[in-house]
This record gives C-alpha cells, sequence and structure tokens, in this order.
C-alpha cells in the first residue's frame, strides 16, 4: 500500500527552485484543475505546479513510498498481537499513527543487564521513523545504541469509569505500543534534522524562533531513531459495562472524562521588558491531547 508525503513551498515565476532545481515557465494550465504536470526523476514521484493570480506558484512534490507507514495495518505477530481484551485492539496504521502524532511523552523500555527498564522521553515522527533525544552520555542513550530491540509506548488518558464494581470499573484511553530496532542518528545535520522533529512535534513553530544550537550542544545531544517494524493500537471508550444483576445497585455510575489541556502562558521571571509570547506559543494554547 503506497502513500504520498506533499511538501509545500513557493517559488516565484521565472526562478530556478533551488530544492529541486527546476525552473518555473509560464505553461498552459488544464482549464479543469489549474495542474500542470512535471515528470519526476523516477516511476515512484511526481511534481505540480499550482499557479495563483500573484504569478507565484505553489510547488508540490509528491513521493510515494512503499513501506508501512501509511498501509492499511500492521502484521499481527507475537509480539504486538493485544491478548487482554483484544476487541479494543487496532492493527490499523492509521489509527497508530493518529494517536503517536497526539502524545507528547513516550515511555520507552529496553533491557539492561538482563533486567527491564522503562523511561519517559519526549518524541518526534516522521514518516515510519520515531525519534528519541537526550544526553549524549545518558543511560538511555547509551543502552538503546548498543540494544537490537526496544519497544515504545503512548498512552492518553480520556476517562475513568466508575462502574457499580470495582472489577467493572476501569478508564478510557488511546494507546500505541511500537516494537522497532533503536539506531543512533550520526552527523551534525541528520542529528539537527531529528532535534527539530522532536521540537516540533511538542512546541511547533518555536524551532524557528530560538537561536541556533551551538555545536557544543549538538554534540551533547544523543539522538535515537526507531523505525516502527511492529505496532498496535488498543483503544478503550463509552459507559461502564456492569454485571446485569448490578444495575439495580442504588449507586451512581458514569464516566468522568480526562483531558490534557495546554493553558495559558506564563511569563519567566528575567523576560525583557515589551516581549510578549509568539503566534507559534499562543497557538497552543487550549490545545488538547
Amino acid at each position: 500500500m503506497w502513500y504520498a508525503r506533499m511538501l509545500l513551498h513557493l517559488v516565484p515565476e521565472g526562478e530556478i527552485c533551488t530544492r529541486y532545481g527546476l525552473l518555473y515557465r509560464q505553461v498552459a494550465i488544464n482549464p479543469v484543475n489549474n495542474v500542470r504536470n512535471f515528470p519526476g526523476s523516477g516511476s515512484n514521484c511526481s511534481k505540480q505546479v499550482f499557479w495563483r493570480p500573484n504569478r507565484r506558484c505553489e510547488h508540490r512534490f509528491l513521493q510515494f513510498h512503499t513501506d508501512s507507514t501509511m498501509s492499511e495495518a500492521f502484521a499481527v505477530n507475537k509480539e504486538n498481537k493485544v491478548r487482554q481484551l483484544p476487541d479494543k485492539a487496532s492493527y490499523d496504521a492509521e489509527t497508530v499513527h493518529k494517536i503517536l502524532d497526539a502524545g507528547i511523552v513516550a515511555h520507552v523500555a529496553f533491557v539492561q543487564d538482563g533486567a527491564p527498564v522503562v523511561v519517559p522521553m519526549i518524541y518526534g515522527k516522521e514518516g515510519n521513523t520515531i525519534y528519541l533525544h537526550g544526553a549524549r552520555k545518558a543511560r538511555v542513550i547509551r543502552l538503546l545504541e548498543q540494544t537490537e530491540r526496544a519497544c515504545l509506548n503512548v498512552t492518553l488518558l480520556d476517562g475513568i469509569v466508575l462502574a457499580r464494581s470495582t472489577f467493572n470499573s476501569s478508564m478510557n484511553y488511546r494507546s500505541v505500543t511500537v516494537f522497532g530496532t533503536p539506531t543512533l542518528v550520526e552527523g551534525s545535520e541528520d542529528k539537527l534534522r531529528a532535534m527539530k522533529l522532536v521540537s516540533e512535534h511538542s512546541m511547533p513553530g518555536r524551532w524557528d524562533e530560538v537561536r541556533e544550537s551551538h555545536d557544543k550542544e549538538v554534540k551533547m545531544t544523543g539522538v535515537i531513531a526507531l523505525k516502527i517494524e511492529s505496532a498496535s493500537a488498543k483503544i478503550s471508550t463509552g459507559k461502564p459495562d456492569d454485571e446485569d444483576e448490578d444495575y439495580n445497585i442504588p449507586i451512581w455510575a458514569g464516566v468522568l472524562p480526562v483531558t490534557t489541556l495546554i493553558g495559558s502562558p506564563e511569563d519567566d521571571d528575567r523576560l525583557l521588558p515589551d516581549v510578549s509570547p509568539s503566534d507559534a506559543v499562543l497557538a497552543l494554547r487550549n490545545r488538547t491531547l
């Protein structure tokens, strides 16, 4: 199953696109969809130019892939099979990626000296790869670099389900468990790109506002790439599911919704005068996970 990744940017008419090396000229436009296609360098891509009244063009590069990023489903195997409450399981790739996109913190599991270890980490994602970052000398980075297999979980709590018995009480949630082989991202350019993905995942727009990272800071940062090789989602929604005889018990039952909400900005004590939150910061207000 293929999927398309679309990258957008604007190039003035008559100028050379520095990204793809195309010289844009006025061309005849299909009156039906206002699109003129330019063949790509291979059978797996195409380029399109959308013309606008101001005589600038919107260049779209569609790159088609055949990995499992947007495939219909992850194969069910011994590793990712949901055994408890399997009716709540989903192996649909789109469902998995939606939960990963909504989360901010992942709990990463691996083995150290024969014993299990779990560490919470912020992350970023591009396609079928999750990026994790921390101090280069931190234990988690060193161990992930050395291990052949790692597991990652992201869970979003949506509600507390109060039934008429503790046995049937539960939670509403969206959860994803991912399995893959971790690799260390090396090279300043690749590391910076991965660091930006991590930053933009939790703080979109902030990377372009702050100062550039110093070389020393990049060297002190370790980034792990975890390609999603196997995954499953588990989603629980709805009201309590009590035993038939318990519905006669005179006690309240239902759901207490749980919402993770990003609040309003709180100024730093050493903020310079007349400095206000940027549009990117303000856009995060009232965002729910």
